[in-house]
Order: C-alpha cells, then sequence, then structure tokens
C-alpha cells in the first residue's frame, strides 16, 4: 500500500492489515525476538572461519600489541573495500621478518576473529531489540486503529476528528512501515561480517601457505 496522501481517510481495517504485513516476518529457530529470515547464530567458532592449524597460545595476546590492535580495526571496518584490506595483509606479511611471521600472522587472525564474532554478537543483540520495539509499536497501531474504526462507526463523530485521528495513524504507520524495511537491511550486516572474517582469514591463510 502505498501512503500518498495524510488527507485520504483509509479504513482502519486496511492500516491494520499493512501492519500484520510489515510486521510478519516469521521469528526465526527458537527466539521469538529474532526476526530475519537468516538463520540466528549469535556466536561464531574460529572452526567455521579456519581450517589451517591450532593458534599457538601467543595469538590470544594479539590486543597487547599496539601494531596488530590497529590493524585488526583497519581490516575490520567494512569501510575499507575487501580487496584493500586483503592487500593490506599481504603488504603486512611482506614487511615482518620470515622468522616472526607465523606468529605475528596468527595474531592477526586471533585478533580479526576476536574483534569481528564481538561486532556481529553486539548486532545481532541490537536487531532483537529492534524487533521487539517493533512488535510494541504494531500493537499500538493495531489498538489506534480500532479506536478510529469505532469513533468513524458513531453517528455523531465529528468528522475533523475522524479526519485528525486517521491522519496521525497513516503518519504512524508509514513510520512503522519504513522501520520494518530498515530491519531487512540490518538483518543482512551478520551475514555480511561473517563474510569479510571468512575472507580475511582465507588471504591470511594463503599469505603463510606462500611463505
Amino acid at each position: 500500500m502505498r501512503w500518498l496522501s495524510l488527507k485520504c481517510i483509509i479504513p482502519a481495517a486496511a492500516i491494520v492489515a499493512a501492519v500484520l504485513a510489515s510486521s510478519a516476518v516469521a521469528a526465526q529457530g527458537d527466539d521469538p525476538d529474532w526476526p530475519c529470515i537468516q538463520r540466528k547464530v549469535p556466536e561464531l567458532s574460529l572452526a567455521q572461519i579456519w581450517s589451517g592449524a591450532a593458534l599457538p597460545q601467543s595469538a590470544a595476546d594479539w590486543s597487547r600489541d599496539a601494531d596488530t590492535s590497529a590493524l585488526v580495526a583497519e581490516l575490520a571496518a567494512r569501510r575499507v573495500p575487501l580487496p584493500e584490506a586483503e592487500q593490506k595483509i599481504r603488504a603486512y606479511a611482506e614487511g615482518l621478518p620470515k622468522d616472526d611471521r607465523q606468529r605475528r600472522l596468527t595474531m592477526l587472525l586471533q585478533g580479526l576473529f576476536d574483534h569481528m564474532n564481538r561486532e556481529r554478537a553486539d548486532v545481532i543483540a541490537g536487531i532483537g531489540r529492534y524487533a521487539r520495539t517493533q512488535r510494541d509499536m504494531a500493537e499500538v497501531l493495531r489498538r489506534e486503529a480500532s479506536a478510529v474504526e469505532a469513533l468513524r462507526a458513531k453517528a455523531d463523530a465529528d468528522p475533523n476528528e475522524v479526519a485528525l485521528r486517521n491522519d496521525r495513524l497513516v503518519l504512524r504507520t508509514r513510520i512503522f512501515q519504513e522501520r520494518a524495511q530498515s530491519l531487512t537491511f540490518v538483518c543482512e550486516v551478520p551475514t555480511l561480517i561473517e563474510q569479510r572474517l571468512y575472507a580475511l582469514a582465507r588471504t591470511i591463510a594463503e599469505t603463510l601457505n606462500a611463505k
């Protein structure tokens, strides 16, 4: 449905139908707060993005190294095109002493995993909060639509009041639908982070194998 004018009188039943259509994204799995078509995977495991040998214990110390921490933040940022990020990894490896390359690159891998897995989890938590807000808004709109319909049914209803409340309902419904549309884009973010992490891990693996 297109809202062409706030001055038109739209039956409340039609507004309720629009609200239901916008909020009828089936929850996936057992989490009623998960509104995305994509399956919810709260956290990743390193094995999902790394098929190489187990990382040494020293890799866990990546956050204590200023250079590695800075590079992790730079490579994880989606504003940096992926090909550019992959080239940065190769250039970084080329500048390392050969006897320190393994240690440094595994630290980088662990850092990217920890950083991007945490970022992804934060996005997933935010999606859940957003979905709960949308459900609350949908319930408010349903109640308002019923109230407007009841007012319109009264023989002595003031046409100006009916029009005013209908216009307000239409506007709030349009905002609700725009938020629902935004949610479909946000739902793609966890997958985008996962794909980027996998690509960066693959580049590190190829760099190590090329030594």
